[in-house]
């Protein structure tokens, strides 16, 4: 039984009564049914309340909101998944989140904290994205809680160093405290992450862009084989962008409220083809320059051939040859995070013809 109700009550309630449920200010419980009784613990003792959003495909967390004066009745559909949709505000990577207890789902849970979870990774991901971002240390407590029959007996070979292991265990009949000596995960190990994964969970995308300019190896597991035949691509993205780049002072002046147009040597197919799509990149913070863009947009592989940066709006404009290349950097970028705000990206709505892209209108 991978998930459990009847008895989920009794082993949510019985968290009251430990210690780290108490002494904790921000929880990360799993957005699971069984959970529910541990979200509503939370939420009536003013905890800060994260949960993570549905297979993370806008984000990492959404942080639950009751309205003032909330009553029971309305706190109790804030612990549901409806509350996860009407009462909730997502939290970037830059949230400053410091998330002092984590509580999770699980299939099966040995007496030594070492867990199977659904087996798409959805928890061990989340805590590894905790770690980078910097929201959990070595010793933020994890609990899980399941049914009696879920705990058994785990060889120690099936765990990978990706697993993440827990330190309380509550079913509806008793606590287990596991004294578990197995580190948890360091971080994301990126040689575990494929392409794919990438492209289904967009904050991952932004995290890793964070970790390789601090230096790290972020090659995926896929990448390998890739990097031959990336390379030709790659260099040609870099001679498009680099190519009629206005100097660092341009930057400057378009912050103060100018505008500026950045072309490359692709601009000529721009005039008279009625067949560009534009894509509107809001709520840049004023601290982001537009070579920073540039050069994610160069890493997200979402190289348009213009960019119209308009800093003072805290907006840009990216010029496509098609509507399915937009479309295909939309869906690249979501989710994108600079200088501390997630990015609006979308198609712009109002398309024009022949290259025109001075787009005011959207705000």
């Amino acid at each position: 039984v991978p998930f459990f109700t009847q008895g989920s009550h009794q082993a949510c309630c019985s968290i009251k009564e430990l210690d780290v449920f108490n002494r904790a200010r921000e929880i990360k419980v799993d957005p699971d049914k069984p959970l529910e009784g541990v979200r509503l613990a939370a939420l009536q003792a003013r905890k800060t309340l994260l949960v993570p959003t549905p297979r993370l495909r806008t984000g990492l967390f959404n942080k639950i909101v009751p309205p003032s004066g909330a009553t029971k009745e309305i706190l109790r559909i804030c612990a549901t998944s409806r509350g996860i949709k009407e009462y909730s505000v997502p939290v970037g990577l830059d949230g400053k989140a410091r998330v002092d207890l984590v509580v999770v789902g699980s299939v099966a849970v040995s007496e030594k904290g070492w867990r199977i979870g659904k087996g798409e990774g959805y928890a061990d991901m989340e805590y590894a994205m905790m770690v980078s971002m910097g929201a959990v240390q070595a010793d933020t407590p994890v609990i899980t809680i399941v049914h009696d029959c879920q705990v058994v007996d785990i060889a120690e070979e099936l765990l990978g160093d990706h697993d993440l292991t827990v330190d309380y265990i509550l079913t509806p009949t008793r606590t287990i405290k596991t004294n578990c000596k197995r580190p948890k995960p360091q971080g994301i190990i990126w040689h575990k992450v494929s392409y794919e994964m990438l492209e289904k969970i967009p904050v991952l995308k932004s995290l890793r862009y964070r970790e390789k300019q601090t230096g790290k190896d972020v090659t995926l597991q896929d990448e390998h084989s890739d990097l031959a035949n990336a390379n030709a691509p790659a260099a040609l993205n870099e001679k498009g962008m680099a190519e009629n780049t206005r100097p660092q002072a341009a930057v400057g002046s378009a912050q103060r409220g100018q505008h500026y147009v950045e072309s490359d040597s692709l601009s000529p197919r721009l005039e008279g083809s009625g067949m560009i799509t534009t894509v509107y990149v809001g709520n840049i913070p004023p601290s982001v320059r537009a070579s920073e863009l540039k050069c994610a947009l160069r890493e997200f592989r979402a190289t348009p051939l213009r960019l119209n940066w308009q800093g003072a709006q805290h907006r840009a404009f990216l010029d496509y040859k098609d509507k399915a290349t937009a479309e295909s950097a939309v869906s690249s970028l979501r989710g994108l995070s600079l200088g501390g705000n997630t990015l609006r990206v979308e198609l712009a709505k109002n398309q024009r013809n022949q290259g025109q892209v001075e787009i005011n209108s959207q705000k």
